[in-house]
C-alpha cells in the first residue's frame, strides 16, 4: 500500500505532518496530486481547539478543503477529468436526507459532507495531503495557464461570490465589507467585479485593509472608528468578521432599507446584537452559508481576468512547515490567505 505526506489534526494543539496510507480509489474516484492547499479558519479551529463549534474531533483527521492539483489517475468508470488535468476541488458531497430545504439551495441540506470536517463520525477526511483520492464529481477543470496559486482561492472565493449574490445586483451601489480577512477581501473583489460604485472595507488591522484596497476597496476604515462606519450609509453590507461587534457595525453602517449579508460565522448561542435598529430601519438581514456551484463562476472569472484576487495570497509554506504556516495564518496583522505547497 502506498503512503503520502499529510497534515493531520489529532487533538487541540496537536497537528502533525505525517505519512498516511493512500486508499485504493473506487470506480468513480480519481487520484489527485495536490499542489496547494489554502488554510481556512476551520483548519485553525481544529488546530487550536480540537473542534469547530459542535464538530469535535473524536479521532485523527486530515485537514483541508481548499485545494488544487493535477489528476494523476483518472476515475476507472470514465467519469471526470483525464490524468494530467489541472483541477480545483469542490469539497462538498451530498447525501439523501428527509429534512426539508429549498431545491435550489443544496448547501442548506444537512446531508452535505465537507472535506476535513468532524461534523460526523467517522470524520470526513480532508485533502491536505500530497496525494488524495476524491470523487470525480468534486473535480473542476482549470483553464490552461491559470496560476494554481491563484486557483487555490477558488473555494473561498465561491463562499464570497455566494455571499455577494445574496444581496442581489450590486452595480452602482455602495458596499460596506466588515472584516477584511480572506473572505472579506474576496467579497471586496467580487463586489468590484460586479460593478459596485463604492466599496468600503473595515478591519482592526492595517494588513487586511491594504489587501482590500489592492483588490478593489475605494475606502478603508478601522473597526474602532464607529462614527465613520455608521456614516457609510451602505446599500449592501457584507459582514465577514464573525463576531457580534462586527455585526453591530454592519447594522449601523447600512442605509435605511439596506441589506446586511451575514457570512461571518458567529459563535454558537445568543449574541448581543442591536436588532431594534434593524427593525426600525427595515434592514434585510440575510444569512450566507458556503456555496453551491459558484466555484464554477469563480473559475471562469479568474480565467477571463475579470476577478482580481492575486494580492490576497500573502504566504506560501512547504507542507512540512504546516505549524509555522498555521501560526502565520492565525495572525491577521501580518497575513491574508496562507497556502501550503505540497
Amino acid at each position: 500500500m502506498t503512503t503520502t505526506t499529510a497534515v493531520v489534526a489529532h487533538a487541540a494543539g496537536d497537528v502533525r505532518v505525517e505519512r498516511i496510507a493512500v486508499r485504493e480509489p473506487g470506480s468513480g474516484e480519481a487520484v489527485v496530486a495536490v499542489a496547494y492547499g489554502g488554510i481556512c479558519g476551520s483548519d485553525l479551529h481544529y488546530w487550536r481547539h480540537g473542534a469547530v463549534g459542535e464538530s469535535v474531533l473524536r479521532a485523527p483527521m486530515v485537514l483541508g478543503h481548499e485545494v488544487v492539483g493535477t489528476v494523476t489517475s483518472a476515475a476507472a468508470d470514465g467519469t471526470g477529468p483525464a490524468a494530467g488535468t489541472a483541477v480545483a476541488v469542490h469539497p462538498a458531497t451530498r447525501e439523501p436526507t428527509d429534512v426539508r430545504f429549498p431545491a435550489g439551495s443544496p448547501n442548506l441540506s444537512p446531508g452535505v459532507r465537507y472535506l476535513g470536517s468532524a461534523a460526523r463520525f467517522p470524520h470526513t477526511e480532508g485533502a491536505f495531503a500530497a496525494d488524495v483520492v476524491l470523487p470525480a464529481t468534486m473535480l473542476r477543470v482549470l483553464p490552461a495557464g491559470l496560476d494554481l496559486r491563484v486557483a487555490a482561492l477558488a473555494e473561498p472565493a465561491g463562499v464570497a461570490w455566494h455571499a455577494v449574490s445574496q444581496a442581489g445586483d450590486v452595480r452602482g451601489k455602495r458596499v460596506l465589507v466588515v472584516g477584511s480577512g480572506p473572505i472579506g477581501a474576496l467579497a471586496v473583489a467580487v463586489a468590484h467585479r460586479g460593478g459596485a460604485g463604492e466599496i468600503v472595507a473595515v478591519d482592526v488591522h492595517d494588513k487586511p485593509l491594504e489587501i482590500a484596497a489592492a483588490v478593489g476597496a475605494t475606502q478603508t476604515l478601522k473597526a474602532t472608528d464607529a462614527a465613520a462606519i455608521a456614516a457609510v450609509d451602505a446599500d449592501v453590507v457584507i459582514e465577514s468578521s464573525g463576531n457580534h461587534r462586527g455585526l453591530a457595525s454592519a447594522i449601523a453602517g447600512a442605509t435605511r432599507g439596506g441589506t446586511v449579508v451575514m457570512v461571518g460565522l458567529l459563535p454558537l448561542g445568543d449574541q448581543p446584537v442591536p436588532v431594534a435598529s434593524a427593525i426600525t430601519r427595515e434592514l434585510r438581514l440575510v444569512g450566507s452559508f458556503r456555496f453551491n456551484d459558484e466555484v464554477d463562476e469563480v473559475i471562469a472569472a479568474l480565467a477571463d481576468g475579470s476577478l482580481k484576487i492575486e494580492p490576497i495570497v500573502t504566504h506560501v509554506f512547504p507542507a512540512g512547515d504546516a505549524l509555522a504556516a498555521f501560526a502565520t495564518a492565525l495572525d491577521a496583522s501580518v497575513s491574508g490567505k496562507v497556502l501550503l505547497a505540497f
